[in-house]
């Protein structure tokens, strides 16, 4: 009894969303061309940190290799970005990571994403809108910080801010009635803002070229001397100039500015998540995020590679590294142009946290996974709007009023999680057998209709060909009997990618702790390792050898499998980094969302209601009509 209970949660927690994808209507409006998008994307991602970042990470980890940071890193946030892009051609419905989980690994995994997404996008919000306001406070003298710093004091450490911060609450409530009032009024300002942005980028890139000097990317020490004008050098001073040359802090020092320049392309996957108000959404989804990374890779690069050859990154100011580096070679008025566009990008990027939200909370509201009420969409502006009003008021409350500093590390979290599922996704989906792809699902639909037909007719052969399909063995493995996916070649993925992720964690956890030992030349963890990695590359060889699904899709990730690994393993990596209090965070984060879960969303699912009906239709006697079927075939 127990254990039957037990199977039919398990079951619940497992059964997936299946997407109609015959029928294009929607109740969003399809307004948003591909242009749309890729400035949606590129507004999100290039956000002020492109005015700050740089500075960061050239003085304190990678100098003038700074620029060979963002490269690795954009590499590795493109292979997030094809994993994506593959997605958005194959379901192109709003949702984004949550509906990819949903389709492809089930219930209990979708809402975790969908979860951690909606907690990664209030916290983005409120903190940008708190940075908004205090960028916008020190452009205008800090008047606003004084008028507030005696009349109002809340401060909890750690908790709770000095003061809370009222122009951000109206900041967000401007921009949560923007949304509100329409997706294509939103991304018109946003449009606005992010050529504004890129044209200031622009300025930025060819003034730091026609200003800057090579010999800041070949410094050496008595450079550091002079420049620096010290009289002797000590251990802490050498530790912060490094070598000198181009690479002073070496192939670690680039490794670590590229995990940190990783989370300047956090962003992109805004556009996923209008897969329902796109025009041409299996085109445009996939060209706007592609073209956004790479739009928003050339501007880092820019502006990192014209601060190193401005000012010598050893004396890069990190608050404010433009504006003192135009000072330094004698343009000063510039920082006004670098503060317009600073302003600039943190409107896109305050706006990119906020258009994906409440389209999170609808589709997890309308598969009945959250409150039903949340996905109302209105009927003159075609946008979600109790779920935008419902995110704007917590994103609101929690700008005003808490200390967000210790809580963005948990963004990335929720990040990195939609990340690597997207990833475990595709890998799947790839080898899986007898996908709705395309427009044209119910002709399949009809097929199998007409194969369930054939059992019916011909149910010795048919339970042959079953049996020979089921049959495992060590050679079907490593060299399939078939050039197509059937179920048995599904299952055996989905195995193995279960197998993958799990040593893939294991293996990042050891690179994560053991580090020193590994140094050290410490002879078992090394062999520990070693044997993991080649416990690992069994199941990527039989994924390898199984046959892929051959529908024709707009875009395809390729090099499957190693592609969608590989941003597995850097996901998990990063995640592993973070610290163990973010990680408690996280856990009480996911205890609330379970209480939810559990208490509503298992209960009210969508797909839940579906499969009772489906049952309900099955326990009715079969008929089809003009077949006149006898005890036999009755019993089949």
């Amino acid at each position: 009894m127990f254990w039957g209970k037990m199977t039919r949660v398990g079951k619940k927690l497992i059964r997936r969303r299946v997407v109609d994808l015959s029928s294009e209507d929607t109740r969003f409006a399809r307004c948003l061309s591909t242009l749309d998008l890729i400035a949606l994307g590129v507004g999100s991602t290039l956000g002020a940190g492109v005015y700050v970042l740089a500075g960061e990470v050239a003085k304190d980890m990678a100098g003038p290799s700074i620029v060979l940071c963002f490269l690795v890193a954009a590499l590795s946030s493109v292979l997030a970005g094809l994993c994506y892009a593959e997605f958005g051609a194959r379901v192109p419905k709003t949702g984004s990571a949550y509906l990819y989980s949903y389709v492809t690994v089930g219930e209990i995994w979708a809402f975790t994403t969908g979860w951690n997404l909606i907690l990664s996008y209030v916290i983005g919000t409120a903190s940008v809108a708190r940075a908004w306001s205090a960028a916008f406070d020190n452009i205008i003298g800090n008047h606003i910080s004084d008028f507030f710093k005696n009349k109002t004091t809340i401060h909890l450490p750690g908790v709770l801010a000095e003061r809370p911060d009222f122009f951000a609450l109206i900041l967000i409530g401007l921009l949560t009635a923007l949304l509100a009032f329409g997706v294509s009024e939103s991304v018109l300002v946003n449009k606005i803002f992010t050529a504004v942005n890129l044209l200031v980028l622009g300025f930025v890139i060819i003034a730091g070229f026609v200003k800057g000097d090579i010999k800041n990317w070949q410094l050496s020490v008595e450079d550091y001397v002079d420049r620096s004008h010290l009289d002797s050098l000590d251990d802490d001073k050498i530790k912060a100039f490094g070598s000198g040359g181009f690479v002073p802090f070496g192939l670690e020092g680039i490794l670590t500015g590229a995990a940190t320049c990783f989370y300047a392309f956090v962003g992109f996957d805004c556009i996923a998540t209008t897969g329902e108000e796109a025009r041409n959404p299996q085109r445009s989804l996939p060209i706007g995020i592609i073209v956004s990374l790479f739009i928003c890779f050339v501007a880092y690069f820019g502006v990192s590679a014209a601060l190193t050859l401005m000012v010598p990154y050893f004396l890069l100011n990190k608050e404010s590294p433009l504006p003192e580096a135009f000072k330094a070679v004698g343009w000063e008025p510039a920082r006004y142009a670098v503060a317009v566009g600073s302003l600039c990008a943190l409107s896109t990027s305050l706006l990119g946290s906020m258009f994906p939200m409440p389209r999170v909370i609808y589709a997890m509201a309308e598969d009945g996974l959250l409150f039903k009420f949340l996905s109302s969409i209105n009927s003159h502006t075609k946008t979600p709007l109790s779920a935008t009003i419902t995110s704007g008021v917590l994103a609101a409350v929690m700008a005003l009023l808490f200390e967000l500093k210790d809580l963005v590390d948990l963004m990335s979290i929720g990040t990195l999680l939609a990340y690597s599922l997207v990833a475990v996704c595709v890998l799947i989906l790839r080898y899986q057998p007898g996908q709705l792809n395309s427009p044209k699902a119910m002709e399949m639909l009809e097929l199998n209709r007409n194969e369930e037909e054939n059992v019916i007719m011909n149910p010795t052969v048919t339970a042959a060909r079953a049996q020979q399909k089921e049959t495992l063995s060590l050679a079907r493995l490593f060299n399939p009997p078939t050039d197509t996916p059937t179920m048995l070649s599904g299952c055996i993925v989905y195995v193995c990618v279960s197998v993958i992720v799990t040593l893939i964690t294991v293996i990042c956890v050891i690179l994560t702790f053991k580090v020193t030992a590994l140094k050290d030349i410490d002879v078992g963890w090394i062999v520990a390792l070693v044997l993991l990695l080649v416990a690992l590359l069994i199941p990527i060889i039989i994924i390898w050898m199984q046959p892929q699904s051959n529908a024709r899709l707009n875009f395809k990730v390729p090099f499957l499998p190693l592609l969608p690994i590989f941003s597995i393993c850097i996901n998990i990596l990063l995640m592993v980094q973070l610290s163990a209090s973010t990680w408690v965070l996280f856990a009480v984060w996911m205890g609330v969302g379970f209480l939810i879960y559990f208490g509503y969303g298992i209960r009210n699912s969508v797909e839940g209601k579906k499969a009772k009906e489906s049952c309900a239709a099955a326990e009715k006697p079969l008929h089809h009509p003009g077949l006149d079927l006898g005890p036999g075939a009755a019993a089949v």
